[in-house]
């Protein structure tokens, strides 16, 4: 093989690795998960009731690192949103025990989460088990890099 065409054929093996995530967007993420079986001890999860998200089904559950009530009255986590199949993301959530609300941020992940960025709002009103789960994502492609 000639030196032009190896060349050639690395630059389309580059190319063609090119996206590894969903293409590059923003919007709105609805959701509502079930709390019901998460225990406040670090492993335990929710599950993922509704969503607007095709890459996040109904099924897929957030799992929690740390224990709930450290610090007193918080919960505070490292988190992994599982959303099968290999496709996760990893982020940090908060919840203020006395109001039910919290916040959680997630940043990149796996698979289908490839470049899956969000930040989202958790309302446990009224019901603690049941909470809305609200507030913006973005994809930003991974592209390879020779």
């Amino acid at each position: 093989m000639n030196k032009s065409k190896v060349i050639s054929t690395i630059v389309t093996l580059v190319l063609t690795a090119g996206v590894a995530s969903a293409d590059a967007g923003h919007g709105e993420l609805h959701a509502a998960k079930d709390c019901s079986a998460y225990t406040g001890l670090p492993g335990s999860s929710c599950t993922f009731t509704s969503s607007n998200l095709a890459e996040i089904p109904i099924g897929s559950k957030l799992f929690y690192d740390q224990a709930a009530g450290i610090p007193t009255g918080l919960l505070d986590s490292n988190v992994v949103l599982d959303a099968g199949g290999g496709n996760r993301t990893r982020g940090r959530c908060t919840l203020d025990f006395s109001t039910a609300l919290g916040l959680c941020t997630f940043s990149d992940g796996t698979g289908d989460l490839t470049g899956f960025y969000a930040r989202v709002t958790i309302n446990c009103n009224p019901n603690p088990t049941q909470c809305s789960v609200d507030g913006t994502y973005s994809y930003i492609p991974i592209t390879a890099h020779p």
